[in-house]
C-alpha cells in the first residue's frame, strides 16, 4: 500500500481538521441516511478521549461517530479517487452519503476504498462508525464483558490486558487520493548490496492495475542526479560507488517509478529508500557488515491532548531529542507507529524495531507474577483466539513498512505467555509467514516477559534475536540493586551459555520516577535512584559478549489505565510526558555518546 502523495499525476486531499462527533449510547438506531444528530466537535487526527471533560466520554466502551463534509473538485472527476484511513482504533465502519463503503477491524494500520461510485454532485459526506472495543480476539487482547444499568441498558466493559491507555478514534490522517484510472498499485524495493564493491542490485518490483503495459524506473542520489534506470515489473538497476544508509547517517536514494501506456507515462509516483544490510550472525547484530549496538527506547505515541493520535511536532521533538542524547534507535511499542513516523526515522537514521500490536498475549498478566516457576502454566493459548487477527496484523505491517530502511527487524509480539504449553504451536505459523512476507529477509523476535527464562521459554528457537523486558530492582528486588545486579548478570549469562550463536538485548528495563522526587538514601521513585539502576544495568550489559544493545523503558511518562499501580500513568520515562528530562538524562547522553553505534564488542 503506497504513502498517499502529490505527483504529476496524483492529488492529495487531507480531511484533517475539525469533524462531526457523537458518542452512541445504543439507545436509538443512527440513520446514516441523514446527519448525525449532533453538535459536538472533534479534532482529526487525534484520540477523542482527551479533547473533552466529560469523564463518561473520556473512559466510554463501545462505540462512537464522526462525520465530515467534503466536496471533490470538477477537475477531478474522472479521476480514480480513493478514501484512505492512516488508521482507525478499532474497527470502523465507513459510509458516503448514506451508503457503506466497507469496513476495516485492526487500529494501528491503513486502509482504503475506491469511493467513485458513491459521490454526488457538490457536497458530500463521510460517515464512520468506530468501535474501540477489545477481547479476546483482537490484538491488542482486552477482557470485555457487560452489564447493564438501572434502568436494563447494556453497559460495555474493556478492561485493558496490557500498560497503556486505550485512546481511540480517527487517531491519524483521514485523506482522499485521486490516480489515473490506469494506476502503479505497489512497489517493492530489495537491494542486494556488495560491501566490499560498493555496489548494490536494486529490484523495484511494480504491480499495475488497469491498461498499463509496462514501467519505468529511474533511481536519483540525494543531489537529484539520475544514478541508475531500469525497465519493467521486476526492474533490477545495478548502483555503482553507493552511499549506505548507516545509523543516525542517513541516505536515501529515489525511485521514480513511471506507469506507461504505449510508450507514455500515465501514472507516476516515487518512493525513497535507502541501501543497507541486516545480518545476524555468531552473536552479533551487523548492519553493513558492522557490529551495531542498540541505544535507545521503547516509547508510545502518547502526548497530551492528542492521546494516541499523530503530532507530528512531538515526533520531531522526540527525534532531536534521542540524537542529542546518542540514542540510535527505538521499538514500536506496543504497535505499529505512524507512517509519517516512519519517513522520519528514515531521513534521520534513526534504526526501529516494528512490533505489531500484540500485547496482551498472557492470560494471567500482572504485576504479580511467580517467578520461580519454571513450569508455570496457565490458560493463555486456550482462551485466546487473536489468530486470525495476529496474521492480519503481521501482513498488514509488512505490507506497509517493506521498504523502509529504518524498519532493521519485525517484533512478533510483546510479553506474551511464550513459556506456557502451546505457544510453540501458536507462534510458529506467525514467524513463518512474516518471513514470507518480508522481501528483505529481515530478522524476526518478540519480547520476553520476565517469566520466559533460558529454562521456561518454549519459543526462542523462532527468534533471530533474544529480546527480554527486565526489571530486577523494580518489580522484582525492589531497592535491591545490588542483588538485582546478581540476578542480571546470572541471567544474561545463562542465556549466552545456552544460545551462543543468538544475540541478547534488553528492550524494556527500567523504574517508575517521580519527576523532582529526591532522597538522600537513593529510595525507590526518586530521580538518584533511577540513575543507580540504570548505571548498575550498564555495568552488566558491558560484561557480556553477545549483549547487543540497550532500549530501556520507556522514553517517556505515558498514560495508562487505572490502577494502584500508577499515578497519572507510567513514570518509567527518562522524559516527563511533556519531554522535560528527568536527571538521569545526563548519565545516559554521557554513556551513549561514549558507545559508537558500529563496532562496539568486536
Amino acid at each position: 500500500m503506497l504513502y498517499p502523495m502529490n505527483t504529476s499525476s496524483r492529488v492529495v486531499l487531507d480531511l484533517s481538521g475539525t469533524w462531526q462527533f457523537m458518542l452512541d449510547d445504543e439507545q436509538q438506531v443512527v440513520d446514516v441516511t441523514q446527519p448525525l444528530p449532533t453538535d459536538q466537535v472533534m479534532a482529526v487526527p487525534a484520540a477523542f478521549n482527551d479533547q473533552t471533560v466529560d469523564k463518561k466520554l473520556r473512559e466510554h466502551s463501545g462505540f462512537v461517530w464522526y462525520e465530515k463534509a467534503f466536496t471533490i473538485a470538477d477537475v477531478l472527476q474522472q479521476q480514480r479517487l480513493v478514501l484512505r484511513f492512516g488508521s482507525a482504533t478499532h474497527e470502523a465502519w465507513v459510509y458516503i452519503n448514506g451508503q457503506a463503503v466497507g469496513h476495516h477491524k485492526g487500529g494501528f494500520t491503513p486502509f482504503e476504498f475506491e469511493i467513485n461510485s458513491y459521490l454526488q454532485a457538490g457536497t458530500n459526506r463521510l460517515t464512520v462508525r468506530l468501535s474501540n472495543l477489545l477481547d479476546y480476539t483482537t490484538l491488542p487482547v482486552g477482557h470485555y464483558t457487560e452489564t447493564k444499568d438501572a434502568q436494563g441498558h447494556l453497559k460495555r466493559h474493556v478492561d485493558e490486558n496490557f500498560d497503556f491507555f486505550n485512546y481511540a478514534g480517527l487517531q491519524r490522517p483521514v485523506k482522499i487520493y485521486a490516480t489515473p484510472k490506469d494506476y502503479i498499485q505497489d512497489i517493492s524495493v530489495t537491494p542486494d548490496i556488495d560491501l566490499t564493491a560498493k555496489t548494490a542490485a536494486v529490484q523495484v518490483a511494480v504491480a499495475m492495475a488497469g491498461a498499463l503495459d509496462d514501467v519505468k524506473v529511474t533511481i536519483f542520489d540525494e543531489a537529484h542526479q539520475v544514478v541508475g534506470q531500469g525497465q519493467g515489473q521486476d526492474a533490477v538497476i545495478n548502483l555503482t560507488d553507493i552511499h549506505l544508509w548507516q545509523p543516525l547517517q542517513a541516505y536515501l536514494y529515489t525511485a521514480k517509478v513511471e506507469g506507461l501506456k504505449a510508450g507514455k507515462a500515465v501514472d507516476v509516483y516515487t518512493e525513497p529508500f535507502g541501501l543497507r544490510q541486516i545480518d545476524v550472525t555468531k552473536g552479533q547484530f551487523l548492519i553493513n557488515g558492522e557490529p551495531f549496538y542498540f541505544k535507545g527506547f521503547g516509547k508510545h505515541e502518547d502526548t497530551p491532548v492528542n492521546g494516541r493520535g499523530l503530532n507530528e511536532a512531538y515526533n520531531n521533538l522526540d527525534v532531536n531529542l534521542m540524537k542529542d542524547m546518542g540514542a540510535n534507535s527505538f521499538r514500536t511499542s506496543h504497535y505499529p507507529y505512524s507512517e509519517e513516523m516512519m519517513r522520519l526515522c528514515d531521513r534521520e537514521g534513526i534504526v526501529v524495531i516494528d512490533e505489531v500490536p500484540a500485547v496482551g498475549l498472557f492470560d494471567s498478566f500482572g504485576f504479580n507474577l511467580e517467578l520461580d516457576k519454571s513450569d508455570y502454566q496457565d490458560s493463555t493459548w486456550d482462551k485466546m483466539q487473536t489468530a486470525a487477527a495476529h496474521r492480519q496484523a503481521i501482513t498488514e505491517l509488512i505490507h506497509r513498512d517493506k521498504n523502509h530502511a529504518c524498519v532493521v527487524m519485525w517484533s512478533i509480539a510483546n510479553e506474551a505467555a511464550t513459556f506456557t504449553k502451546g505457544a510453540h504451536e501458536y507462534f510458529q505459523p506467525l514467524f513463518e509467514l512474516a518471513r514470507q512476507l518480508d522481501p528483505q529477509k529481515r530478522p524476526c523476535t518478540y519480547t520476553c516477559i520476565m517469566m520466559a527464562t533460558p529454562e521456561s521459554d518454549k519459543c526462542i528457537d523462532l527468534v533471530d534475536v533474544i529480546a527480554l523486558n527486565r526489571y530486577y530492582g523494580w518489580y522484582l528486588q525492589t531497592g535491591d540493586l545490588d542483588t538485582a545486579a546478581q540476578v542480571t548478570r546470572q541471567e544474561l549469562l545463562a542465556w549466552q551459555a545456552k544460545y551462543p550463536d543468538k544475540p541478547i538485548m534488553y528492550t524494556e528495563y527500567g523504574a517508575d520516577t517521580v519527576a523532582g522526587l529526591h532522597s538522600a538514601y537513593g529510595e525507590p521513585f526518586s530521580e538518584e535512584y533511577q540513575e543507580d539502576y540504570y548505571r548498575m544495568n550498564s555495568a552488566i550489559f558491558d560484561e557480556i559478549k553477545n549483549f547487543v544493545g540497550e532500549q530501556l523503558w520507556n522514553f517517556a511518562d505515558f498514560q495508562t489505565k487505572f490502577g494502584i499501580n500508577r499515578v497519572m500513568g507510567n513514570r518509567k520515562g527518562i522524559f516527563t510526558r511533556s519531554r522535560q528530562p528527568k536527571m538521569v538524562v545526563r548519565y545516559l547522553k554521557d554513556r551513549w555518546t561514549k558507545i559508537p553505534n558500529l563496532g562496539y564488542k568486536k
